[in-house]
């Protein structure tokens, strides 16, 4: 009796369904960060009753307050996710702002999600440093002459091992030489 010829190209997608499932277990997992506020919370602040202290006692302390109006107080939540080359890349993002008369009295709420958000082009360019730039003669004989008064007699492995008359028990180093 004579088998059945196994074809190789049928069996290919059945021996890598279980290496495709096994990656899986290396995906990245969502992060969550921020101070997430949900809607039920909201709903017990009222604008014109409720106060900063009852903010504070309801939601946490905010995230951030605005840099020009310590009266706004912004929850910033985000949900973030590894990618390529391990850079963060954010999947949700939320921030509610909570704003506040003079008196802490609240005045409105309301939401910005990751649509509604504006992206900020950082500066191109560099602040200059003071002696930023070396010469090849500098780098090569720039450490000559210096040395680490941390390092040297006294020290396990220093000149002189600890021993008198070679700076046993001089800080600083090169006594005795």
């Amino acid at each position: 009796m004579r088998r059945p010829a196994i074809k190789l190209h049928r069996l290919f997608p059945l021996l890598l369904l279980p290496a495709l499932a096994g990656c899986a277990i290396f995906s990245a997992r969502p992060h969550y960060r921020g101070n997430a506020v949900s809607a039920h919370e909201l709903k017990q602040l009222r604008p014109g009753v409720s106060t900063k202290a009852d903010a504070r006692a309801l939601l946490g302390s905010p995230t951030l307050r605005e840099t020009f109006n310590d009266d706004d107080w912004l929850y910033v939540s985000q949900i973030t996710k590894r990618r390529i080359a391990r850079t963060q890349g954010v999947i949700r993002q939320h921030v509610v702002v909570l704003q506040f008369n003079q008196q802490g009295v609240l005045q409105s709420i309301h939401g910005i999600d990751k649509k509604n958000a504006v992206m900020v082009a950082m500066a191109g360019g560099h602040t200059p440093a003071p002696g930023g730039r070396a010469s090849l003669f500098q780098q090569l004989v720039g450490g000559v002459g210096h040395y680490n008064p941390g390092l040297g007699a006294g020290q396990p492995g220093g000149f002189g091992g600890g021993s008198p008359g070679y700076g046993g028990g001089n800080a600083g180093g090169f006594s005795g030489f």
